[in-house]
């Protein structure tokens, strides 16, 4: 965490670490991951309204935890623009982090891969992969057997909103927003009606 803002260390350090080592092919083990998850997303939720920073709604769009959807919203110049938010738990999950998606935005910025996944690569995936215990290339997928049992996947859901989708947010929507990539949605209402 070192060079981190203070405001990130302490967001940060309030979201609940994750114990439990499974991801969807682990039957009773990935039940228990997914309540690890539901709690430090309720957490995080918590915390983020108790500080007037609410800036998103997920949940699990199948019975199996395996597909998140939902909404995420940024505030530039006093307008909020929401988007779609979806996202489907790889298989080799937790030791390979999420790929957010906001398929409105896919095509409007080159910080996004096709079908809208937002580009984690350079300043997420790397810390997604040292909060599991891996160094090295964090690229690779590594077979079970390779992984020590000394590491722990301490990074969920929460810490992905939290450490990825979040500044991605704050750093790519004023570009869209002040290039007219994007439109606020009175603005486009009006359009139309003229």
């Amino acid at each position: 965490m070192e060079g981190w803002d203070p405001n990130t260390k302490s967001t940060l350090t309030q979201i609940p670490l994750l114990t439990t080592k499974a991801g969807p092919r682990d039957g009773a083990a990935w039940t228990q991951r997914l309540k690890e998850e539901y709690r430090a997303l309720i957490a995080y939720t918590q915390m983020n309204k108790s500080n007037d920073n609410d800036w998103f709604r997920i949940s699990a769009a199948n019975p199996e935890g395996t597909r998140w959807t939902g909404k995420c919203w940024y505030v530039h110049n006093l307008l909020k623009y929401e988007f779609d938010l979806q996202f489907d738990i790889p298989v080799t999950y937790p030791a390979t982090a999420p790929e957010l998606e906001l398929p409105e935005l896919d095509g409007k910025t080159q910080k996004m891969y096709r079908g809208g996944k937002i580009c984690l690569t350079v300043h997420f995936k790397p810390l997604w992969a040292k909060n599991w215990g891996l160094h090295g290339s964090f690229t690779c997928v590594l077979p079970k057997a390779v992984i020590s049992n000394k590491t722990s996947p301490r990074f969920g859901i929460a810490h992905a909103l939290c450490l990825g989708l979040a500044p991605w947010l704050a750093a790519e929507i004023p570009i869209l927003v002040d290039s007219g990539m994007i439109k606020h949605k009175d603005d486009a209402t009006t359009s139309n009606e003229s």
